[in-house]
């Protein structure tokens, strides 16, 4: 008689897919009583069996729990997480998404360095680089066509030392190829971070496509249900650190004597490892247990929700296209457009689900728009489950110049749309009636 066994649970996910890996990714066995559900571990710092042991901790000899700034168990599992969705080689999860970002651009510039970015990223993200990026003394400049090679090439400087960009860019859904820009990177040694919130691991995997670096404001999709607040580093694995010519010391020499640099020490982990233990550990910007718990939870649902955010978003710009008091549709996922055959090749025609629509009668047309939803809700937030509008003019985008709001293509009349997870019907029922309300009183 054979012997019976009881095999153990599985707890390496490499190999199987998404929908498999985005519930399971990251998961340990937790303590005596076989918690199913990862438990918050609500500690600000961590017991040492020893002298020693504390020793080998500060040291780096031992791997594990210093305080939770530095990691956290719960964290842990959502970093784990998203790095296997993403791809990469681990992850690093933060406060908040400009926390994700900021980290990022200080573990690899300092004053007298300069980055390039494309124009069309989120306000939020520009404000962070024109005014407290600039004020170390790090210089940014924008890209206006990431399609142009010569004005790529115009921009870059011997101490240039990142581009960044993002895979959709909001308000305006315009798609940029990633692939493009990271040959372009990566041409010149320079590291390409892209912003991959909207689009999320389910439309695009940025390093698949030559990116080194992803940041989320997970806050938004991955987390999805406007709960709480946190942003992710993602290491792509694959930038040859070893091979900047010292460009980027603090990851490629030795800082201590006798410890090998980061590089040395922790291979294609290595911008994981240093951005943990030098801007995230010195800034301290750390995400809470609770967050980090409310973030693996809303990836266990990822694929689901951002199915039915895509297939919606696409049938409501399909629907906008030609109504009354509608001026423009921004979504590249409809024929004709600049970014179509792009938003066809890269994301099958359903490029994300954050859009914006024009209407008529400019600043007071939008006031009246917003001002007539029901089921909308008016709020800055994108990626929730509930379906969102507000006013770029005079929110998010309210710093910038009238001049500069309009080089960017944000009319009067523009109106930023997250669609959410509502029966696509009622969806379309709220905006008729907003848009009946704007001919009235505009047309």
């Amino acid at each position: 008689m054979t012997e019976h066994e009881v095999v153990d649970p599985n707890y390496d996910w490499d190999g199987f897919g998404f929908d498999t890996r985005q519930v399971h990714a990251g998961e340990r066995p937790y303590g005596a009583d076989g918690d199913r559900v990862v438990p918050i571990h609500m500690s600000n710092a961590f017991r040492f069996d020893s002298f020693q042991h504390t020793w080998d901790r500060f040291s780096g000899e031992d791997d594990g729990q210093l305080y939770s700034r530095h990691r956290n168990p719960t964290s842990e599992v959502a970093e784990a997480r998203v790095a296997s969705l993403e791809g990469g080689t681990g992850a690093v999860a933060v406060a908040s998404g400009s926390a994700a970002i900021a980290s990022t651009m200080l573990s690899l510039l300092e004053a007298g360095d300069h980055f390039i970015s494309t124009a069309s990223i989120y306000s939020g993200t520009q404000l962070m680089f024109n005014r407290s990026l600039r004020r170390l003394g790090i210089e940014v400049d924008y890209v206006w066509d990431w399609r142009s090679r010569d004005e790529w090439e115009a921009l870059i400087r011997p101490n240039t030392k990142a581009i960044f960009t993002e895979s959709i860019p909001n308000p305006k859904n315009d798609i940029v190829d990633i692939a493009f820009v990271a040959e372009i990177a990566h041409a010149h040694g320079i590291p390409l971070i892209v912003d991959n919130t909207i689009a999320s691991p389910y439309l695009i995997r940025p390093i698949e496509h030559g990116a080194d670096i992803v940041v989320h404001s997970s806050t938004k999709f991955l987390g999805g249900h406007g709960a709480g607040l946190s942003g992710v580093i993602v290491d792509g694995g694959r930038f040859d650190w070893a091979a900047t010519e010292g460009r980027y010391p603090l990851l490629t020499e030795r800082q201590h004597p006798g410890k090998p640099s980061f590089v040395e020490a922790a291979g294609d982990r290595a911008f994981e490892q240093y951005v943990r233990l030098t801007s995230v550990y010195d800034y301290g910007p750390a995400i809470s247990p609770f967050n980090a718990f409310l973030l693996q939870q809303g990836m266990e649902t990822l694929s689901l929700r951002m199915q039915r955010h895509v297939d919606s978003a696409r049938a409501i710009a399909e629907w906008l296209v030609g109504q009354s008091g509608v001026v423009s549709v921004d979504y590249a996922g409809l024929p004709g457009g600049r970014d179509s055959e792009l938003a066809q090749r890269l994301y099958g025609g359903r490029s994300g689900s954050v859009f914006a629509l024009t209407v008529i009668g400019g600043l007071e047309g939008a006031r009246t728009f917003i001002d007539h939803l029901r089921v909308f809700s008016r709020m800055t937030n994108i990626g929730d489950v509930r379906s969102l509008a507000i006013h770029p003019g005079t929110t998010t985008h309210l710093l910038f110049s009238e001049e500069y709001r309009l080089r960017l293509g944000i009319e009067p009349g523009l109106v930023r749309l997250s669609i959410g997870l509502e029966t696509v019907d009622d969806l379309i029922a709220d905006l008729e009636d907003a848009l009946a309300a704007v001919v009235r009183v505009h047309g």
